[in-house]
């Protein structure tokens, strides 16, 4: 390459023509249907039993001395409860918090693996390896930093906790009892080392299934910088594959979790 076409190349016009072509390029169409997978935030919404729930306060609601309306609500809420992220911190020391977890992996395609047929039948299924290549005989190979949300059918008992966790109970005495759906840790491990996934989410209040006291698949996937996306709703309305998704939460500053706006774009192609 010559002096003059290296200057050409650095010259702004250039590079501003090349960031707006990038974009063009890589931006989703928005042909196609929108598709929220988010349960709402009320104080029906899921958390872990020993844990606070969600609560909204009333500021002001009504008319003003200045003769217009306003209204105000105060919320607090844990980090880990209904639609949320797990930032790779809440299980792995010195991992990415919230605020820290690029862009890039809370967007992208995305794949929908179902067992819910194996789910259904056995509350505390774990799903394996031969799900993931069972999966892939029929769809293909699940591509590289590929966002991959699993399908157990329990998103649909939300938000009944008796279904949906597998006791109604509150507080650490609950916790044996919970019953439900996850990932086994031998399938956590292949989705990182063999499919290198940029991210994943479930449609149960956990990666690991309710009777997991080790949370295999939390440590592995956070140890490789993996976010998990929980208690994902409306995945039985999403096709296996040609899905684009955008999940980002709440930045919390140091965050090992936090509240999660995912929706998904179905295709029309």
């Amino acid at each position: 390459m010559s002096k003059k076409q290296r200057s050409f190349c650095y010259h702004p016009l250039f590079i501003l023509s090349m960031i707006i072509t990038s974009f063009v390029i890589c931006k989703p169409t928005t042909a196609g249907q929108w598709i929220d997978l988010t349960h709402d935030f009320s104080s029906e919404t899921v958390y872990w039993p020993n844990g606070d729930t969600f609560k909204k306060d009333l500021i002001y609601d009504g008319e003003t001395e200045k003769g217009y309306y306003y209204s105000a609500y105060s919320f607090s809420a844990p980090e880990h409860g209904g639609t949320h992220v797990d930032a790779p911190v809440h299980f792995a020391k010195g991992r990415r918090s919230v605020d820290q977890i690029p862009i890039d992996q809370l967007l992208g395609d995305a794949v929908i693996i179902d067992v819910s047929e194996n789910a259904l039948k056995n509350r505390d299924y774990l799903i394996i390896v031969d799900d993931l290549k069972k999966w892939e005989a029929q769809y293909g190979k699940i591509q590289e930093q590929s966002i991959v949300l699993l399908k157990t059918g329990h998103g649909k008992f939300w938000p009944d906790l008796k279904k949906y966790m597998g006791t109604d109970k509150r507080g650490n005495a609950a916790i044996p009892d919970l019953h439900f759906p996850g990932l086994h840790p031998n399938a956590a491990e292949w989705l990182v080392k063999e499919r290198r996934i940029k991210s994943i989410g479930i449609d149960t209040a956990s990666i690991d299934n309710g009777q997991s006291s080790h949370f295999g698949s939390h440590r592995i996937l956070s140890r490789n910088d993996v976010p998990i996306f929980e208690n994902v709703a409306n995945l039985d309305q999403l096709p296996a594959t040609g899905i684009f998704l955008i999940a980002l939460p709440m930045k919390i500053k140091g965050g090992s979790g936090a509240p999660l706006r995912i929706v998904a774009l179905i295709s029309d192609e």
